[in-house]
C-alpha cells in the first residue's frame, strides 16, 4: 500500500460480475451445439478486472461499486480481496450479482454476453462518496463503460475536478458527450472501439494515429489506441509514437486491455511519465494473453518488470 499521506492510489469505478466462461475449439454458428473442453467460474466485469490489475501492479486501488445479494457476491468480493483490492466503496444492492458469458476458442479468441443486474444500480451518489473519503490519497481514476453511462459521465468529471488523472477505456464503446474529453488525462481504446467511436477504420499504426488524434482534438490529452499483437500508438501534445509489441503465444484475449488499462493507471498514479506507463502496460497486456480466464490472467508487477528486463 502506499506511504501515509502519499497520493499514489488508483480509484476504479466500474462494472464486477461473476465470469461464466466455457472453452471449446470453436465458437458455434447460429442455432449449433458444441462440446466444450472447460468452464470456469471467477471474478470479472472491465471495472473489476481492471482493479485487480492496478492493484497486482502495485498501486493502492479503491473500487466504487455495487454487487448483489445473491451467492455470487462472495465469489466476486473473495476475488477482489485475494487480489488487494480496497472494497470500502464496494456496496451491495438487492438483486443478483452481474453475469458475463464469455466463450473461448482455440486461438484465444472470444465472444461476451454481459448482463448488468446490480450494476446498473451504481450511481454518481457512490462516486462523490468514494471521492470525499479518499480526498488526497488517490491520484488516478479509472472508468469503462459498462456501468450507466450518467455515472461514468459524473465520475469523469468530478474526478477531474478533484484532480486525478482520468484514464478512460472506452468499452463497450458508445457515444460520449463531446464536453467530457477535456476532462480526460488518457483514453485507451482497441482497434473497434477506436474505429466505433471516431469513425476512422482502425487497421494499421498510420489510422490508428489518425483516430488517437480525434481524441485530442476534442480535447482528450493523450490517447493510446491499442492494436492486439501489433503493440500500439501513443498520441499527446508531444506528438505521435509506438509502443513496441511483445512477442507472446496467445491462450485467452478476455482481460488483455483490462490488464492494459490497470497496469497504466498505477503507474501514472506512481509518478511515470506516459511512455514508461504505456510501455508497462503493453507488457501487462501481453502476459494477460498467455493464460487463461479474466482476472486469473492479470500479471503482477513483478512478472511485468522480468518481460520488460528480457
Amino acid at each position: 500500500m502506499g506511504e501515509a499521506g502519499r497520493r499514489d492510489g488508483v480509484l476504479v469505478v466500474g462494472s464486477v460480475s461473476v465470469d461464466v466462461t466455457a472453452f471449446a475449439s470453436r465458437l458455434p454458428a447460429p442455432g449449433e451445439t458444441v462440446l466444450g473442453e472447460a468452464c470456469t467460474l471467477v471474478l470479472g466485469g472491465k471495472g473489476a478486472n481492471q482493479a485487480v490489475a492496478a492493484a497486482r501492479a502495485g498501486a493502492p486501488t479503491r473500487f466504487v461499486a455495487r454487487i448483489g445479494d445473491d451467492p455470487f457476491a462472495a465469489i466476486v468480493a473473495a476475488g477482489l480481496a485475494d487480489a488487494g483490492v480496497d472494497l470500502a466503496h464496494v456496496a451491495r444492492t438487492e438483486g443478483p450479482t452481474g453475469i458475463a458469458h464469455i466463450r473461448v476458442d482455440a486461438a484465444g479468441e472470444n465472444d461476451i454476453v454481459v448482463v448488468a443486474n446490480a450494476n446498473a444500480a451504481l450511481s454518481p451518489d457512490d462516486v462523490d462518496a468514494a471521492l470525499t473519503a479518499e480526498a488526497g490519497r488517490s491520484a488516478a481514476m479509472l472508468v469503462q463503460l459498462e456501468s450507466p453511462l450518467a455515472t461514468v459521465a459524473h465520475a469523469i468529471r468530478r474526478g477531474d475536478e478533484a484532480g486525478l488523472a482520468v484514464v478512460l477505456d472506452p468499452a463497450p464503446a458508445q457515444p460520449l458527450d463531446d464536453a467530457l474529453w477535456p476532462h480526460v488525462a488518457v483514453v485507451t481504446p482497441n482497434e473497434s472501439e477506436a474505429s466505433a467511436l471516431t469513425g476512422i477504420a482502425v487497421r494499421d499504426a498510420a489510422s490508428a494515429e489518425a483516430a488517437a488524434r480525434w481524441f485530442l482534438e476534442r480535447g482528450a490529452r493523450a490517447a493510446i489506441v491499442t492494436l492486439a499483437g501489433a503493440g500500439a500508438v501513443l498520441v499527446d501534445a508531444a506528438g505521435a509514437r509506438r509502443v513496441p509489441p511483445f512477442a507472446v503465444d496467445a491462450v485467452d484475449t478476455t482481460a488483455a486491455g483490462d490488464a492494459f488499462a490497470g497496469a497504466l493507471a498505477a503507474a501514472l498514479a506512481r509518478g511515470d511519465d506516459l511512455d514508461a506507463a504505456a510501455r508497462r502496460a503493453s507488457a501487462a497486456g501481453a502476459l494477460a494473453v498467455t493464460r487463461r480466464g479474466a482476472s486469473p490472467s492479470i500479471p503482477t508487477a513483478a512478472e511485468v518488470d522480468a518481460l520488460l528486463a528480457r
